[in-house]
């Protein structure tokens, strides 16, 4: 192996008899540069997209979420909001109310879920964080914070007491809604926007925000009553062991879902355009490698007198193949450690200084990642590795018997 690694590692350094071999190697090794920086630069690419995707779940997902297994209504009588609120990693919980309702606005309609909080959900939630403008609930109950794309479709006005927002949700019952009976088939309050928030495109058209007993009134839900209940754990809370106990409070099926899993739509296809774009630029480096194994055949064409000499010292097939395969993986391996060094100064540069904006004050995310370097230095390791053993089987007693001396 010393022989082999010997002669592999000068036939690296060392310029060929031909010129055109020399371009070959060149173009090859460069290829193999630019192949491994740019995977590593998209898998980067990827990662801060995903943090930034999903960074602004962060401001207005809870830690924990307890929603009931079958139907709509959760059952929270103060015994067990206390029972609750004292256990061990507990810091905050707020019930709240979320329906679906009908919007009215100044001749102008929306659709919209409403989600009724109590006022210890900005302890869940900071509230100022996502405020675009205005102010949050107060203690009246006619007050509502819309969502930026819903005041932007209703044209709403912030704090203007001579025009009411009108909210409307179906009553229970079987009987058809029609022109005759549609106000006496709806439930109603109106209410005053007082400030819009803003967190991403899907929530800021999706929920409009009231208090709890406003969503009460609206739904005729008792005092006990809610939709869900959501949690602020303690920083090093054990979230496993917290499932249980909530779990054994209630008396009913629950569902009990984290941060992860109240997104997991978003992460799985997150996780699904990563995977793909891995694969894509996989098969690019396998394709781009293919001159990996041309330079390696038209070195082993090149060298057939010198391997000759070498057979004929007592150098084996095998020995004669291992020197084109250490000089191939060396090729790749040096080829993608230089590549990873360009990827990551690009990486931390972007970081950094921001150079590329996706839009005006707003740099492209890019995420510095350990798992990225081993993904990208490993792919092309592999597929280095690969290339080269394919191309050293071109060794065989038929090419050498070829040589003339």
């Amino acid at each position: 192996m010393n022989f082999s690694y010997y002669i592999a590692k000068r036939y690296l350094v060392s310029k060929n008899g031909k010129n055109a071999i020399n371009i070959i190697n060149i173009l090859s090794f460069i290829i193999t540069i630019v192949g491994t920086a740019a995977l590593f630069i998209v898998l980067s690419g990827f990662s801060g997209l995903k943090d930034f995707s999903t960074e602004f779940s962060s401001y207005f997902d809870p830690d924990l979420k307890v929603i009931p297994l079958e139907g709509k209504v959760l059952e929270i009588p103060l015994s067990r909001k206390r029972e609750i609120e004292n256990l061990s990693g507990v810091q905050v919980i707020s019930p709240i109310i979320e329906e679906k309702a009908f919007l009215h606005y100044d001749g102008k309609n929306d659709i919209a879920y409403i989600k009724g909080v109590e006022s210890s959900y900005g302890q869940i939630v900071k509230t100022d964080t996502i405020l675009l403008y205005g102010s949050w609930l107060g203690n009246s109950d006619l007050q509502v914070v819309a969502g930026a794309a819903i005041s932007d479709e209703l044209s709403l006005q912030i704090d203007n007491y001579g025009r009411f927002l009108q909210i409307m949700v179906p009553k229970p019952g079987k009987n058809a809604i029609t022109a005759m009976n549609y106000r006496d088939s709806f439930s109603q309050i109106d209410v005053v926007a007082t400030g819009v928030f803003s967190v991403n495109e899907n929530l800021d058209s999706k929920y409009i925000f009231t208090t709890i007993k406003a969503a009460r009134k609206l739904l005729n839900y008792k005092d006990d009553q809610s939709s869900s209940i959501e949690f602020k754990l303690s920083p090093g809370a054990d979230e496993d062991q917290l499932r249980e106990e909530i779990q054994a409070i209630f008396d009913v099926p629950v569902i009990i879902k984290n941060r992860l899993q109240m997104n997991d739509g978003l992460y799985k296809m997150l996780n699904s355009e990563n995977l793909a774009v891995y694969l894509i630029f996989t098969l690019v480096l396998i394709i781009a490698l293919f001159n990996v194994i041309g330079s390696i055949i038209m070195m082993i064409l090149d060298k057939k007198k010198n391997l000759k000499t070498l057979l004929d010292l007592g150098a084996s097939v095998n020995s004669l193949r291992t020197i084109f395969f250490v000089q191939g993986s060396l090729m790749t391996l040096v080829g993608g450690l230089i590549g990873i060094f360009i990827g990551v100064a690009f990486v931390y540069l972007q970081v950094e200084y921001q150079l590329i904006y996706i839009a005006p004050e707003i740099p492209y995310p890019f995420a510095l990642r350990l798992g990225n370097v081993f993904l990208a230095l490993g792919t092309i390791a592999v597929l280095g590795i690969i290339a080269s053993y394919v191309a050293s089987r071109r060794i065989n007693e038929e090419l050498l018997s070829q040589a003339k001396l």
